[in-house]
């Protein structure tokens, strides 16, 4: 069952770019011309952001792959608030992730930041950066790590079995050479 907004024109047609998803993402050549897409970008829901990350996304993966990609994203707007969809595709063009994955990631942080008090990320991860940075867990790790107080390991065994090495093999060489 559907749910659509009351024309008042006789005759209007009003269609949801949702309802169209699962069979676009299966013929995603008709996604460019379809009608719905045309009726969601004068209604604001398919706006310059989603644009730019599908235009990117189709260079780097290819039209259909990349236009694929994007009705991902779109299919997680059922879970996700149009708001924070279109801060996380916004995040993950900057950072020129072009998955749904990462989408929904950066969304997710978007959503839990908004939430938390100022200047923490989710979990402490991005603590005291802006919002709309991506933090990878990677980095966050490593500045969350006490330093290293352990010395340096010393290579002196190394050495001296190199020298016995030399010496066992400049003997036998001898050896040989009588």
């Amino acid at each position: 069952m559907a749910r659509h907004e009351r024309l008042i024109a006789k005759g209007g047609c009003r269609l949801d770019l949702d309802h169209y998803l699962e069979a676009l993402i299966r013929k995603p050549g008709a996604f460019p011309g379809a009608t719905a897409l045309e009726q969601a970008r004068s209604a604001g829901r398919f706006t310059p952001v989603h644009y730019a990350w599908w235009t990117q996304a189709q260079k780097v993966h290819g039209e259909r792959d990349g236009t694929r990609a994007l009705i991902e994203v779109l299919l997680l707007g059922r879970h996700i608030p149009h708001e924070y969809l279109v801060a996380g595709l916004a995040t993950a063009l900057r950072a020129g992730t072009l998955t749904a994955d990462a989408v929904a990631l950066e969304a997710r942080k978007a959503a839990q930041a908004e939430d938390e008090p100022a200047g923490l990320g989710p979990s402490g991860i991005g603590a005291g950066q802006p919002s709309g940075t991506v933090t990878f867990l990677h980095e966050w790790k490593l500045s969350h790590l006490p330093p290293d107080t352990r010395p340096l390991p010393s290579v002196t065994p190394y050495d001296q079995l190199l020298r016995r090495r030399r010496a066992d093999d400049g003997a036998h060489r001898e050896e040989e050479a009588q």
